[in-house]
């Protein structure tokens, strides 16, 4: 089997590599100490684009998005139909599709790991001709999410304070929107007034501990999770809900799995979450789910008996 070779696009801006000062020259020690051929790109000053352009053009086989939930989705669609593979060093602050692999969030462990990887085909959402690997959702959460992003860069104790007085000061306030939802486009939209709406790719697992959490990644179905409203009272009961792993059921929530589905607002522009970036997107947003359309490098399944290590981490 011919040896894997790497080429790194490293964003030193993510959360993780803020925090613990990681460097170019650390990441390529740790490649080099574990016997792997890895070329670091930490230029910051380039465009993004130019980057991916230069990875996909050189000779490495598989592109490592060193970094947050952000530049593996930045990477995603440039990388399909390429026959490269994408690999993940998890230096973000959430880093969903990482613990989804189980790849090791410790970043020496993650690089490691890289040289036991095998190839795995997973499924690629896609809104309005962009690609997604976890989730969108609209309404309520991107402004809360808007507000984690301001506070995650600074130190101590008072901004994680301020940080929640924001979300409750936001939930006092929140007012659902009205959107109309055509899932596979069958019939007449259903017309629905809602706090949030989340389109995934594959589903969400119930179990203790396994918050926003993906056994399958190659399901071939987009979930809709629709939230009817969040006051006090149903944020903690589906909070408390998604630690038990009881939640699925909740009052104030419809789950339901389609192959593709059309939201539709007043408004011209909505703000969404887009795996994890709070970004703007132009109405109607149109899904769909392309199976098995990335391979990623994770880590080799578990035996049956044998439980995941991250579940505490992911609680």
């Amino acid at each position: 089997m011919p040896t894997r070779t790497f080429h790194v696009i490293f964003n030193a801006n993510a959360g993780t590599a803020l925090a613990t000062g990681i460097t170019e020259t650390a990441l390529a020690e740790m490649f080099a100490s574990n016997g792997l051929t890895a070329t670091i790109d930490a230029d910051a000053d380039r465009p993004m684009q130019e980057r991916i352009e230069e990875a996909l053009a050189g000779p490495a086989d598989t592109i490592v998005a060193a970094g947050g939930d952000g530049t593996i989705t930045a990477l995603c669609g440039p990388i399909l139909g390429t026959g490269k593979s994408l690999a993940i060093l998890p230096l973000g602050t959430v880093n969903a599709l990482a613990k989804d692999l189980r790849i090791p969030l410790d970043t020496p462990a993650a690089v490691a790991a890289l040289a036991e990887g095998v190839e795995q085909q997973i499924d690629v959402g896609e809104v309005n001709g962009r690609f997604f690997l976890h989730k969108v959702v609209i309404g309520t959460i991107p402004g809360l999410a808007a507000g984690r992003e301001y506070i995650r860069t600074m130190p101590g104790v008072s901004p994680k304070l301020g940080f929640m007085r924001y979300v409750f000061r936001r939930l006092q306030r929140t007012r659902r929107i009205a959107i109309a939802i055509d899932a596979d486009d069958k019939g007449k939209p259903r017309v629905e007034r809602v706090q949030a709406v989340a389109v995934a790719s594959n589903s969400y697992d119930e179990g203790f501990g396994r918050i926003l959490a993906r056994e399958r990644l190659d399901g071939g179905t987009l979930t809709l999770y629709v939230l009817k409203r969040l006051t006090f009272v149903d944020f903690f009961r589906l909070a408390s809900g998604m630690l038990l792993g009881r939640w699925h059921q909740d009052q104030a929530l419809d789950v339901q799995s389609v192959g593709a589905v059309t939201i539709t607002s007043h408004k011209g522009l909505l703000k969404v979450m887009f795996d994890g970036e709070v970004e703007t997107l132009t109405t109607p947003l149109h899904f769909t789910i392309h199976p098995k359309a990335l391979t990623v490098l994770a880590l080799p399944p578990l035996p049956d008996t044998q439980a995941p290590a991250d579940e505490a981490m992911r609680a």
